[in-house]
Protein backbone atom coordinates (compact mmCIF):
# COMPACT_ATOMS: atom_id res chain seq x y z
CA UNK A 1 0.00 0.00 0.00
CA UNK A 2 2.81 2.40 0.78
CA UNK A 3 4.50 1.67 -2.50
CA UNK A 4 1.24 2.23 -4.36
CA UNK A 5 0.74 5.47 -2.55
CA UNK A 6 4.21 6.68 -3.44
CA UNK A 7 3.79 5.80 -7.09
CA UNK A 8 0.26 7.18 -7.48
CA UNK A 9 1.21 10.79 -8.31
CA UNK A 10 3.40 9.76 -11.24
CA UNK A 11 0.60 9.27 -13.81
CA UNK A 12 -0.89 12.62 -12.88
CA UNK A 13 2.40 14.40 -13.50
CA UNK A 14 2.75 12.71 -16.90
CA UNK A 15 -0.82 13.55 -17.97
CA UNK A 16 -0.49 17.27 -17.35
CA UNK A 17 1.45 18.10 -20.57
CA UNK A 18 -0.99 16.05 -22.66
CA UNK A 19 -3.92 17.84 -21.09
CA UNK A 20 -2.32 21.21 -21.84
CA UNK A 21 -1.67 20.19 -25.46
CA UNK A 22 -5.29 19.14 -25.87
CA UNK A 23 -6.43 22.46 -24.42
CA UNK A 24 -4.17 24.36 -26.82
CA UNK A 25 -5.41 22.28 -29.76
CA UNK A 26 -9.02 23.00 -28.88
CA UNK A 27 -8.21 26.71 -28.69
CA UNK A 28 -6.50 26.73 -32.07
CA UNK A 29 -9.35 24.75 -33.62
CA UNK A 30 -11.91 27.16 -32.21
CA UNK A 31 -9.98 30.21 -33.46
CA UNK A 32 -9.60 28.65 -36.91
CA UNK A 33 -13.32 27.86 -37.07
CA UNK A 34 -14.20 31.42 -36.09
CA UNK A 35 -11.81 32.84 -38.70
CA UNK A 36 -13.18 30.57 -41.43
CA UNK A 37 -16.74 31.39 -40.43
CA UNK A 38 -15.99 35.11 -40.54
CA UNK A 39 -14.35 34.74 -43.97
CA UNK A 40 -17.35 32.77 -45.21
CA UNK A 41 -19.75 35.48 -44.04
CA UNK A 42 -17.71 38.13 -45.85
CA UNK A 43 -17.65 36.09 -49.07
CA UNK A 44 -21.36 35.23 -48.94
CA UNK A 45 -22.68 38.68 -48.03
CA UNK A 46 -20.10 41.03 -49.57
CA UNK A 47 -18.60 39.12 -52.48
CA UNK A 48 -20.01 36.79 -55.08
CA UNK A 49 -18.05 34.47 -57.37
CA UNK A 50 -19.11 34.71 -61.01
CA UNK A 51 -18.01 33.14 -64.27
CA UNK A 52 -17.37 35.36 -67.28
CA UNK A 53 -18.98 34.11 -70.48
CA UNK A 54 -17.79 35.49 -73.79
CA UNK A 55 -14.94 37.74 -74.89
CA UNK A 56 -16.55 41.19 -74.76
CA UNK A 57 -14.27 42.30 -71.90
CA UNK A 58 -11.04 40.92 -73.40
CA UNK A 59 -8.19 41.40 -72.84
CA UNK A 60 -8.98 42.26 -69.21
CA UNK A 61 -11.28 39.24 -68.80
CA UNK A 62 -11.30 36.05 -70.82
CA UNK A 63 -14.08 33.59 -71.60
CA UNK A 64 -14.82 31.25 -68.63
CA UNK A 65 -12.67 33.32 -66.27
CA UNK A 66 -13.70 33.26 -62.61
CA UNK A 67 -13.89 36.51 -60.67
CA UNK A 68 -15.29 37.97 -57.47
CA UNK A 69 -17.68 40.90 -57.54
CA UNK A 70 -18.36 43.23 -54.62
CA UNK A 71 -22.12 43.43 -54.16
CA UNK A 72 -22.17 46.21 -51.55
CA UNK A 73 -19.49 48.67 -52.64
CA UNK A 74 -21.98 50.96 -54.39
CA UNK A 75 -23.93 51.40 -51.18
CA UNK A 76 -20.93 53.35 -49.87
CA UNK A 77 -19.35 54.95 -52.92
CA UNK A 78 -20.58 56.17 -56.31
CA UNK A 79 -20.17 54.31 -59.56
CA UNK A 80 -17.14 55.76 -61.30
CA UNK A 81 -16.09 56.02 -64.91
CA UNK A 82 -13.91 53.05 -65.78
CA UNK A 83 -15.48 50.68 -63.23
CA UNK A 84 -16.15 47.18 -64.51
CA UNK A 85 -19.68 46.43 -63.35
CA UNK A 86 -22.16 43.55 -63.37
CA UNK A 87 -25.81 44.37 -64.12
CA UNK A 88 -29.08 42.84 -65.17
CA UNK A 89 -29.40 42.85 -68.95
CA UNK A 90 -32.06 45.51 -69.73
CA UNK A 91 -33.75 43.37 -72.41
CA UNK A 92 -33.86 40.17 -70.32
CA UNK A 93 -33.44 40.63 -66.59
CA UNK A 94 -32.87 36.94 -66.00
CA UNK A 95 -29.38 37.45 -67.51
CA UNK A 96 -26.36 39.33 -66.16
CA UNK A 97 -23.80 41.25 -68.22
CA UNK A 98 -20.36 42.58 -67.33
CA UNK A 99 -19.10 45.78 -68.98
CA UNK A 100 -17.04 48.90 -68.32
CA UNK A 101 -18.74 52.15 -67.30
CA UNK A 102 -18.04 54.78 -69.97
CA UNK A 103 -20.64 57.49 -69.40
CA UNK A 104 -22.01 58.82 -66.10
CA UNK A 105 -25.33 60.59 -65.44
CA UNK A 106 -25.38 63.95 -67.20
CA UNK A 107 -22.67 63.00 -69.73
CA UNK A 108 -23.26 63.34 -73.44
CA UNK A 109 -21.89 60.23 -75.11
CA UNK A 110 -21.00 60.05 -78.79
CA UNK A 111 -18.97 57.62 -80.90
CA UNK A 112 -17.48 58.64 -84.23
CA UNK A 113 -15.93 55.89 -86.32
CA UNK A 114 -15.09 53.92 -83.20
CA UNK A 115 -13.68 56.89 -81.25
CA UNK A 116 -15.34 57.82 -77.97
CA UNK A 117 -16.39 61.41 -77.24
CA UNK A 118 -17.70 62.58 -73.87
CA UNK A 119 -19.25 66.02 -73.66
CA UNK A 120 -17.67 66.87 -77.01
CA UNK A 121 -14.14 65.79 -76.09
CA UNK A 122 -12.38 62.74 -77.50
CA UNK A 123 -11.45 60.34 -74.68
CA UNK A 124 -8.33 58.21 -74.45
CA UNK A 125 -9.10 54.56 -73.67
CA UNK A 126 -5.83 52.80 -72.82
CA UNK A 127 -7.70 49.61 -71.85
CA UNK A 128 -8.90 49.07 -75.46
CA UNK A 129 -6.20 47.71 -77.79
CA UNK A 130 -6.28 49.28 -81.24
CA UNK A 131 -7.03 45.89 -82.80
CA UNK A 132 -10.21 45.64 -80.69
CA UNK A 133 -11.72 48.90 -81.91
CA UNK A 134 -14.44 48.94 -84.53
CA UNK A 135 -15.53 51.67 -86.89
CA UNK A 136 -19.07 52.03 -85.57
CA UNK A 137 -20.67 55.36 -84.73
CA UNK A 138 -23.29 56.29 -82.15
CA UNK A 139 -25.30 59.52 -82.24
CA UNK A 140 -24.80 61.91 -79.33
CA UNK A 141 -27.00 61.07 -76.34
CA UNK A 142 -27.21 62.81 -72.98
CA UNK A 143 -27.68 60.46 -70.05
CA UNK A 144 -30.39 61.09 -67.47
CA UNK A 145 -29.79 61.29 -63.72
CA UNK A 146 -29.89 57.51 -63.21
CA UNK A 147 -28.39 56.24 -66.48
CA UNK A 148 -24.95 54.78 -67.20
CA UNK A 149 -23.43 54.08 -70.61
CA UNK A 150 -21.49 50.81 -70.63
CA UNK A 151 -19.30 49.13 -73.24
CA UNK A 152 -17.11 46.06 -73.52
CA UNK A 153 -13.39 46.57 -74.04
CA UNK A 154 -13.49 44.26 -77.07
CA UNK A 155 -15.58 46.71 -79.05
CA UNK A 156 -16.13 44.63 -82.16
CA UNK A 157 -17.54 41.66 -80.21
CA UNK A 158 -19.54 43.41 -77.49
CA UNK A 159 -23.29 43.73 -77.07
CA UNK A 160 -23.51 46.88 -74.97
CA UNK A 161 -25.15 50.30 -74.57
CA UNK A 162 -24.57 51.02 -78.24
CA UNK A 163 -27.18 48.34 -78.94
CA UNK A 164 -29.51 48.25 -75.92
CA UNK A 165 -29.05 51.78 -74.59
CA UNK A 166 -27.94 53.08 -71.19
CA UNK A 167 -28.35 50.98 -68.04
CA UNK A 168 -30.41 52.34 -65.15
CA UNK A 169 -28.72 52.54 -61.75
CA UNK A 170 -31.14 50.08 -60.15
CA UNK A 171 -29.93 47.26 -62.41
CA UNK A 172 -26.23 47.60 -61.55
CA UNK A 173 -25.59 45.27 -58.63
CA UNK A 174 -21.85 44.66 -58.40
CA UNK A 175 -18.31 45.74 -59.19
CA UNK A 176 -15.68 43.32 -60.51
CA UNK A 177 -12.79 43.41 -58.04
CA UNK A 178 -10.70 40.24 -58.19
CA UNK A 179 -9.87 37.43 -60.62
CA UNK A 180 -8.99 34.05 -59.17
CA UNK A 181 -9.01 31.67 -62.14
CA UNK A 182 -7.13 30.88 -64.33
CA UNK A 183 -4.06 31.21 -62.15
CA UNK A 184 -2.18 33.47 -64.58
CA UNK A 185 -4.98 36.06 -64.25
CA UNK A 186 -4.97 35.93 -60.44
CA UNK A 187 -5.14 39.42 -58.95
CA UNK A 188 -7.03 42.66 -58.52
CA UNK A 189 -9.18 44.01 -61.35
CA UNK A 190 -9.05 47.55 -60.01
CA UNK A 191 -5.29 48.10 -59.77
CA UNK A 192 -3.41 50.40 -62.19
CA UNK A 193 -1.17 47.47 -63.22
CA UNK A 194 -4.21 45.50 -64.38
CA UNK A 195 -5.45 48.37 -66.55
CA UNK A 196 -1.95 48.83 -67.92
CA UNK A 197 -1.68 45.16 -68.81
CA UNK A 198 -5.07 45.27 -70.50
CA UNK A 199 -3.91 48.07 -72.78
CA UNK A 200 -1.07 46.04 -74.30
Amino acid sequence: MVEASNNAPAPVAQAAPASQAQHDLRGWTRDLAVALGFALVIIIFLYQPVKVEGTSMAPLLSDQERIFINKFVYHFEPIDRGDVVVFWYPLDRSKSFIKRVIGLPGDTVEIRDGRLYLNGNEMAEPYVPASYLDGASYAARTLSSDEYFVMGDHRDSSNDSRMFGPVERQYIYGKAVFAYWPADHFGSLTSPSTVSAASK
